[in-house]
């Protein structure tokens, strides 16, 4: 009873955020929003690369064969799988990636970064690497790196143990 009590008012009464809370909120937001802008115009400026595209290319890269399930893919670029699907047949057109069906499922399909993507990605990266470290990380200290990394590992491990998570 006591637990319906306390979560009836916690529904019926926002938990404002104080001046603090609100200053840090809002900081959050514009920076993120400020500096993915910045990232996508900067890289689709010099390579024709969304960030989206880049995300894609890289954590398609990372694996030795090269190779990754829709559904995982999706999971690790943050996209549905509605949406993705969509993508992919975006830079499917730019011969930046294939779909071929997977031989372990086949109700499922795998994305495949292609030697033209890979080459993209090599061309891309270090002029994507420099952006990323001259709009954030030139102007922290080693300890506010150190910070940033804590704050940022803290929450992400909250919001994928949390319902509707990753991990869920």
């Amino acid at each position: 009873m006591a637990a319906t009590a306390r979560h009836n008012a916690e529904v019926t009464e926002p938990r404002w955020l104080d001046p603090q809370e609100q200053q840090a909120w809002q900081g959050f937001v514009k920076i993120t929003r400020l500096l993915f802008a910045r990232l996508d115009h900067e890289l689709t400026n010099r390579s024709g690369l969304s960030h989206s595209d880049y995300v894609v290319l890289v954590v398609l890269s990372t694996r030795s064969d090269r190779k990754m399930r829709m559904g995982t893919l999706a999971e690790l670029t943050g996209e549905s799988r509605s949406r993705l699907s969509h993508h992919i047949a975006r830079m499917e057109e730019s011969g930046w990636v294939r779909r071929e069906d997977d031989r372990t499922d086949r109700r499922g399909s795998v994305a495949v970064l292609t030697d033209a993507g890979f080459a993209t990605l090599e061309e891309a990266a270090p002029g994507h690497v420099e952006d990323v470290r001259h709009h954030l990380f030139d102007h922290l200290s080693r300890a506010e790196v150190q910070m940033l990394a804590t704050l940022t590992t803290k929450v992400n491990t909250a919001l994928e143990q949390s319902p509707g998570g990753r991990r869920a």
